[in-house]
């Protein structure tokens, strides 16, 4: 066949699969979960569902290059590794994986997970997303975890054995954490061998646990200043052994080691999302939709069972929520994001209201694309909300 002949090329698309069931939930997470212990006949009838909405939306997105498979929860790593086996060959055959597919899973350190690193890798998973959280036995008590520093040591070691790529999560600016203590904390965690970090500043949500406990004056969220301090050590020890600031919270030790996954929702690129409570966005006739699934996993098998889908509606959003997207996803990676894509906005490179953080040093002098600067990254909350007014 002549390169003129053969086909366009496809556009690429990641999927999500949300596994909702957790052995114990975080006092800090605000995620749709569900407690494990005594689903097994609806996890099982959930797999079925995921599978049947992943053919049904393929239908809705036609032929696409599939970049990326994320299995993330909740613990996916509670998932029987046949299930996650059966999900990903559905998604290979539905769609045309690209060469360098990845796929990742979510995990935590428990040594019960642990246990099943070597089933869940043969089940197609490249990529491992362990939940460290903390290497200190104190702060993992705090942070409500199964396991201890221990487990959590033993877990990185297992995996980077296991998965040719392994990234780990940290959640930092805890009560009463020095900066000397997460540097040294940080620096041992490289150790392990990580080709990813994600060091997260702890924030309270509204509805959880620790949000209850602060408004009861129980804990004590260090100030700003302080988690600008904490944001700063980090930025200085990954920089200093070889991690680039991909994302905000998110870094690589090079552009081959970066979450392509994450990248297709900061790069403001189609997903469809799978599980109860995911959430998708697809691209037809050239106008961006959102869907939803039901929240609550026996109504998104439900929903599926009724309409071969977990969600009610595709929801076509107008040019000005697309583009108040594309400012809240993309100007988290340092590319940001072009004046082309928040036309409907207004932004341009001498509208006053990016004239004015350029003035203050928060976002880049460019004529083709709004950037956050370092310092902007710091403040970006500020910044996305002075452009979306």
């Amino acid at each position: 066949m002549s390169p003129a002949a053969q086909a366009p090329p496809q556009a690429p698309l990641g999927v999500y699969v949300h596994w909702p069931y957790c052995a114990r939930i975080c006092p800090y997470c605000d995620f749709n979960v569900y407690r494990d212990r005594g689903r097994g006949d609806e996890q099982v009838a959930l797999v079925a569902a995921i599978v049947q909405d992943l053919t049904t939306q393929a239908a809705l997105t036609g032929p696409r290059t599939l970049v990326s498979v994320f299995f993330g929860g909740g613990t996916p790593s509670l998932m029987d590794p046949a299930a996650v086996a059966q999900i990903l060959e559905t998604a290979r055959r539905l769609w045309t994986p690209a060469a360098d597919l990845e796929v990742s899973l979510e995990a935590n350190p428990t040594d019960a997970e642990a246990s099943r690193f070597s089933a869940l890798a043969q089940a197609g998973v490249g990529r491992l997303s362990l939940g460290v959280q903390a290497l200190d036995d104190a702060a993992l008590a705090f942070l409500g975890r199964d396991h201890d520093a221990a487990a959590a040591r033993r877990a990185l070691t297992i995996a980077g054995r296991t998965f040719p790529r392994l990234s780990l999560d940290l959640i930092y600016a805890r009560p009463d954490q020095t900066p000397e203590a997460w540097a040294a904390e940080l620096a041992e965690a490289l150790d392990h061998g990580a080709e990813h970090v994600s060091p997260y500043q702890l924030t309270i949500e509204a509805g959880t646990a620790f949000d209850r406990a602060v408004r009861r004056g129980r804990i004590s969220p260090p100030g700003d200043e302080v988690g600008a301090a904490l944001y700063e050590i980090t930025q200085a020890v990954l920089g200093a052994a070889g991690f680039e600031a991909y994302e905000v919270s998110n870094h690589a030790r090079g552009p081959g080691t970066r979450s392509r996954h994450n990248l297709v929702y900061w790069q403001g690129l189609d997903y469809v999302g799978v599980g109860p409570g995911a959430h998708g966005r697809i691209t037809r006739g050239g106008v961006r939709h959102a869907t939803e699934a039901r929240a609550r996993p026996g109504d998104y098998i439900a929903a599926v069972a009724e309409s071969g889908r977990g969600f009610s509606e595709l929801e076509a959003l107008t040019p000005v929520v697309a583009a108040e997207e594309r400012v809240l996803s993309g100007l988290r990676i340092w590319p940001g994001v072009t004046f082309a894509e928040v036309a409907p906005l207004g932004l341009s490179p001498r509208q006053g209201r990016v004239t004015a953080l350029v003035a203050a040093g928060l976002l880049k002098e460019d004529n083709l694309r709004l950037i956050v600067t370092p310092e902007g990254r710091l403040l970006l909350d500020h910044v996305t909300r002075r452009l979306l007014v």
